[in-house]
């Protein structure tokens, strides 16, 4: 499989090298508000700030050893957007009753620290389960990068097309954060 990235192979660690950044949109578009990552992914390729050398902005769906195989090519910074549940003591399903981290369109801006995950999680070759792939990173001969996830609360999973009011309101302000966390760690 051929890296998305430029030339230069894994991270060699020197100062001269631009930091690799991939944002990873990932979610089912048939399931509604599972489509956010997806939606986000698709608006930064074609955003300016996305465009900053050794950033790579790719909707990988439902591809998880997609997204294994390119972690594998050697990544610096990996954002991903996805759907995440609603603040603690919330399940799913549940109503927000006033709570905003509940609310749906909620943004929510995580870092992923290898303890996070866990190693022994099934990874399916025909789905996306970020944790699992995350998870089996290291099996698979790579290691965990620096790793963010900015999520939104979804209103809707059933099976439809098409991102719900609140969520589709949503997708700038995760633009918004995802732009700000790569200015982070890109030179200016």
């Amino acid at each position: 499989m051929t890296s998305p990235f430029q030339p230069g192979g894994p991270a060699t660690g020197t100062a001269d090298r631009l930091p690799r950044v991939l944002v990873a949109g990932v979610g089912n578009m048939f399931l509604r508000d599972d489509g956010f990552g997806p939606e986000v992914a698709r608006r930064l390729a074609v955003a300016t700030g996305a465009a900053a050398p050794g950033v790579l902005a790719v909707d990988y769906g439902i591809r998880g050893m997609h997204l294994a195989y390119d972690l594998l090519a050697g990544v610096d910074v990996l954002v991903l957007v996805d759907t995440v549940p609603p603040g603690s003591g919330t399940g799913p399903g549940a109503d927000s009753g006033g709570d905003p981290e509940a609310a749906p369109g909620r943004i929510r801006v995580l870092r992923v620290r290898p303890e996070d995950l866990d190693g022994a999680a099934s990874l399916d070759p025909h789905g996306m389960d970020p944790v699992a792939v995350l998870g089996r990173l290291r099996s698979l001969g790579g290691e965990l990068p620096l790793t963010y996830v900015v999520g939104c609360v979804p209103a809707d999973l059933s099976e439809g097309i098409g991102l719900t009011g609140p969520v589709a309101a949503a997708v700038p302000q995760a633009v918004a954060a995802v732009e700000e966390l790569i200015a982070q760690h890109t030179p200016v």
